[in-house]
């Protein structure tokens, strides 16, 4: 018994270990790369295809939509057929979305980004929980690379897809994080023959009722909020800087800018909230981080957008590590972190869903900008509200 806890407590870096935390990554970069492509050159696919605003916002909202209806399901389908097989089936799901949503025909642009939502949708709910499982006493280690690996490959494909785009055409841009996917799959493989499947190991567990939670739903708002200011800024912010004078390309890379300022503390924060007795004071600096961003933006200070732009990335990469942490800190055991996960991202990207339409729908109202960019306060307010509390020292299970 000792023996296993004292190997449990330590990662070793080599061998199968080694493998699968290589597959975690790759599967990482994943999640993002295929929707961060879309923002940049939404004018060119609207352009191509012939389609309105509202129809270009829903392409970054169809996948939130899909994250929204399959993610309570996530669980018990991995309950059935196994973590390791249900993650390796929505790469295969995830590849076959991005090839569909590259062919250059309206119909199948849509039917191509369900899939993908569904797809992305698994590894959303599972890997957290997986964490947990896998690396009971390292599941902060394992946040912080888990998303500093979406956190990188999301900027880049910002920053790469509009010069790609310009060079050969927008269903070439949407179409190569197949790469990256198609090589995540094959890394992931050898993990088949270890499948797990989550299981309830005490009564509790089983008899959980979140919808009755003050906490859960506390974790699902600040969940939802951060993925809508993420979604949202990552759909519009580029057309908002083009509005303010900046070039279309330069726009992009400012969006690239605040998704790799996300990198230093989505590694720092899940780590440090591992720590923490409890998690407010990450909270209130999120929050300072948002507010100073958002008001640059507003009152158009665009000589500073760098600077708005790493503060901003810098709170929405703590604001995702956090809500990625609260899974496993509020629960107290895998299967209680990957319902709550499910839950909370059912919910919460449902909410989150809405954000780009309604700030597409603001700009139609309004003819400008300045609007939807204060609105992005108000949510903020919000935020930190629902994460002051989930960010308190208690467990779902004890509600």
């Amino acid at each position: 018994m000792d023996e296993q806890l004292s190997i449990s407590r330590k990662i070793n870096w080599r061998g199968k270990t080694l493998i699968l935390i290589i597959g975690i990554i790759l599967m990482a970069m994943t999640l993002r790369l295929p929707l961060t492509v879309v923002g940049p050159i939404i004018e060119f696919i609207r352009e191509g295809l012939g389609i309105s605003n509202v129809l270009a916002g829903f392409l970054t909202t169809i996948p939130l939509l899909a994250f929204a209806l399959v993610s309570p399901f996530v669980p018990r389908i991995s309950r059935t057929i196994g973590i390791e097989l249900s993650l390796f089936i929505s790469m295969l799901l995830l590849a076959t979305g991005i090839a569909l949503r590259s062919v250059g025909m309206t119909s199948l642009l849509l039917v191509g980004t369900i899939i993908i939502g569904v797809a992305i949708s698994f590894g959303n709910v599972l890997l957290p929980s997986f964490f947990k499982l896998k690396f009971p006493f390292h599941v902060g280690l394992m946040m912080g690379i888990y998303s500093v690996a979406m956190n990188v490959s999301g900027g880049f494909g910002a920053g790469l897809s509009h010069p790609i785009a310009n060079t050969t055409n927008w269903q070439i841009a949407l179409a190569f994080p197949i790469i990256i996917v198609v090589i995540a799959s094959l890394v992931w493989s050898p993990q088949l023959r270890h499948n797990d499947r989550i299981q309830a190991t005490t009564t509790t567990a089983s008899k959980l009722k979140l919808w009755r939670s003050p906490l859960a739903w506390a974790v699902t708002l600040a969940m939802g909020l951060q993925s809508f200011i993420f979604y949202t800024t990552g759909a519009w912010l580029p057309t908002i800087f083009v509005s303010q004078g900046m070039a279309a390309d330069k726009a992009g890379w400012m969006v690239a800018i605040m998704l790799l300022a996300q990198l230093p503390l989505t590694f720092i924060m899940p780590v440090l909230a591992d720590k923490l007795k409890n998690q407010r004071p990450i909270v209130i600096v999120l929050t300072l981080l948002y507010t100073i961003g958002f008001v640059g933006i507003a009152i158009g200070l665009t000589d500073y957008t760098v600077l708005w732009m790493i503060c901003i990335g810098s709170a929405g990469g703590s604001s995702f590590s956090l809500a990625m942490m609260l899974f496993t800190l509020r629960t107290k055991t895998a299967y209680a972190a990957a319902d709550l996960s499910g839950f909370a991202q059912s919910i919460g990207y449902l909410l989150a869903a809405s954000g780009p339409v309604i700030f597409g729908w603001l700009y139609d109202q309004t003819g400008n900008w300045q609007l939807p960019i204060y609105a992005f306060l108000i949510v903020v307010a919000i935020l930190f509200g629902s994460g002051w509390y989930a960010a308190g020292n208690k467990y779902v299970e004890e509600q």
